[in-house]
């Protein structure tokens, strides 16, 4: 599959961004170490120039949602959860995903938020199999989060992948069952579920990117590029084998 080195140079820089997140780090180090990994693998950051971004990677923190803006100026502290959304486009295909990482010691309630969006992810690519549609995926991820007390934010949504690295269709993080677009054989979206401890009110920040929770409680965020095949769900942002 054309899209395979994409999704494994992202899935690895994700991996590289996590492994080097520590206390009194800045989001613009961070973003550094991501870039330098993509590129270093002859590949380009996905991100980097997007709609005028100026980072490589999404960086975002605590009760920031997404679209972070990577600074020398923001400093990462222990006990932050730390967002990195990285995208790498290399042989004219992008891959996609996202990670909320653990700064040093993180409080219960947000270890909780943490592995309920992962585990909500997960849930979510198992219905990305060929004939069901986009609302099967959403209600998955949509039922297990709000069992669970947590808010699914509905104003940004996961997207389709190829060729530019945001395409049709959307892939909203609630859904009706059996409606919506039919997933079939060949097509390649990013599931992301962008989910809230408080309530699911968002709001931009005057930076023009930064999007924050209304009410200021934490936000997780996890994204994988999944593949729809005759066998099922294939994950091509995973990183390397250690």
């Amino acid at each position: 599959m054309l899209m395979r080195e994409a999704g494994r140079i992202t899935g690895n820089a994700l991996r590289e961004a996590g492994r080097a997140i520590e206390p009194g780090m800045t989001t613009g180090e961070l973003d550094t170490v991501v870039r330098r990994y993509i590129e270093g693998q002859g590949a380009k950051p996905s991100f980097l120039g997007l709609y005028g971004f100026k980072g490589s990677a999404c960086i975002s923190i605590n009760n920031q949602v997404i679209h972070g803006i990577p600074s020398k100026d923001v400093v990462i502290k222990s006990g932050d959860i730390v967002s990195v959304d990285v995208g790498a486009c290399i042989n004219g295909y992008h891959g996609d995903s996202a990670y909320t990482f653990a700064c040093g010691d993180i409080t219960p309630q947000a270890q909780r938020l943490l592995d309920t969006t992962r585990e909500s992810l997960y849930l979510g690519i198992k219905q990305a199999v060929r004939g069901n549609r986009i609302g099967d995926i959403g209600y998955a991820i949509q039922k297990y989060v709000e069992a669970r007390g947590y808010s699914v934010v509905r104003e940004y949504t996961g997207h389709g992948v190829g060729a530019s690295i945001h395409e049709d269709p959307s892939v909203p993080n609630y859904g009706t069952p059996h409606r919506g677009y039919r997933l079939e054989e060949g097509m390649v979206i990013a599931i992301e579920p962008m989910i809230n401890a408080g309530t699911a009110g968002v709001r931009q920040l005057g930076d023009g990117w930064t999007v924050v929770t209304a009410d200021g409680e934490l936000s997780a965020h996890f994204e994988h590029t999944v593949a729809i095949t005759a066998d099922g769900p294939v994950i091509l942002t995973m990183p390397d084998p250690i």
